[in-house]
């Protein structure tokens, strides 16, 4: 496995997108770099510069392996929970667990903006300009998503969520999947995920990032890594 560096960076203020990223494997790293992608509730679109092609990528209910072969280079931008579906033209659910050529949903376009991004001295200002040209066109996101998003990352039972937002369940669960990919329930446990690693990472013991984050216990935290990341939290880290 070849050494690969991942970079972020500032989104827009009030773009709907959570960062810009870059992700590259050496050229002299002698065979491809595995990255492991977990859930975390947000949808990435990104090209390649093998062939200039765009990804789409989630939103996640499971681990993925992402192939990055030596002196590749990847563009990104990403979606907060709930923004992506007017830049993307279909709601979240219908990229769940998939990585479609962007192609699939832009046609053309997409193509053309792979040659774009290729030839641009910024390739995040291209990529970032076309994806929120396209969702400004489309219209704003469902107004409830980031208000489910604060109830979810507080806990709050799907019930209350729905009678905060003054609909039954089914309609919340038929808006949530339609904007995150899933239901409410699904996001409250992917959120919750990621704020324990986001707990261990700073340094937090196990047990008391599991408490922080809303787990029963640490074993509790354990089953969710291994659901959710496909290995154990150690190895994670």
């Amino acid at each position: 496995m070849g050494a690969a560096r991942y970079r972020e960076g500032p989104a827009p203020p009030g773009s709907g997108l959570v960062c810009l990223w870059s992700h590259g494997a050496a050229p002299d790293a002698g065979g491809p770099y595995v990255q492991r992608v977990v859930p975390d509730g947000c949808v990435d679109v990104i090209w390649w510069s093998r062939d200039a092609r765009i990804t789409v990528a989630g939103p996640d209910t499971r681990p993925d392996l992402a192939e990055i072969l030596p002196g590749e280079r990847l563009v990104g931008v990403r979606f907060g929970p709930g923004a992506a579906p007017p830049a993307l033209g279909v709601p979240a659910d219908a990229v769940r667990d998939a990585r479609p050529p962007l192609r699939e949903l832009w046609g053309a376009d997409a193509d053309r903006l792979g040659e774009a991004v290729a030839a641009a001295s910024s390739p995040h200002a291209v990529l970032v300009g076309a994806v929120l040209e396209r969702a400004a066109a489309a219209g704003p996101p469902d107004p409830i998503a980031p208000v489910v998003v604060r109830a979810a990352a507080r806990g709050v039972p799907v019930r209350d969520m729905a009678d905060m937002l003054g609909l039954g369940e089914r309609q919340l669960r038929r808006r949530a999947v339609a904007a995150f990919g899933y239901g409410p329930k699904t996001l409250q446990r992917v959120l919750r995920f990621q704020r324990a690693l986001r707990e261990a990472r700073a340094g937090v013991p196990l047990a008391e990032a599991a408490c922080a984050a809303g787990y029963a216990d640490q074993a509790h935290l354990a089953h969710d890594v291994r659901d959710l990341a496909g290995v154990p939290i150690r190895a994670l880290l």
